[in-house]
């Protein structure tokens, strides 16, 4: 079984893992994240997005084996000493939620979309967002609040 090395939420983690355990489940089932759900298992939700060397990935679409010395960072890794990360806020402030299942992945897509585009339009942000669905909501708030947390990043000192 191949060992890896990978740093989630800013934690060093060695695990012994099957070469086909998917991401998601090394989060949730070893590393107990489970703040990134598994929606479909086949990389058509996005529910499941994290950051992977600062690129937002879905990671039921990645082997654990392929994160080795990979930096990751899952929804429980925005907030900083015990606050919500801005574009988490943004969220919550616009009821950008129903079920919340997709706003863990929403999140995540939502602050790598602003990594390329810091100031994106409303039409920018559907299409950076076309990777993660919401089965619940009419994407309005969503939308409302990437505008929001956009705002509030821009304000912020640092973005992880």
């Amino acid at each position: 079984m191949p060992r890896i090395t990978v740093t989630v939420d800013g934690v060093k983690y060695e695990e012994d893992v099957e070469p086909r355990l998917l991401l998601v489940h090394l989060l949730r089932e070893r590393l107990g994240k489970t703040g990134t759900p598994v929606g479909c298992d086949t990389s058509n939700c996005g529910a499941c997005t994290v950051m992977l060397d600062g690129k937002s990935v879905k990671s039921c679409s990645v082997l654990a084996v392929q994160a080795d010395g990979c930096d990751v960072v899952t929804i429980e890794g925005l907030g900083v000493n015990g606050s919500m990360h801005p574009m988490q806020q943004a969220f919550h402030e616009e009821h950008a939620l129903q079920c919340g299942y997709c706003t863990p992945g929403m999140v995540m897509a939502a602050i790598d979309l602003l990594r390329d585009d810091p100031d994106p339009s409303e039409e920018r942000i559907r299409h950076g967002l076309e990777g993660n669905l919401c089965r619940c909501t009419g994407y309005c708030n969503i939308v409302r609040a990437v505008r929001r947390g956009a705002q509030e990043m821009g304000r912020a000192v640092t973005m992880p």
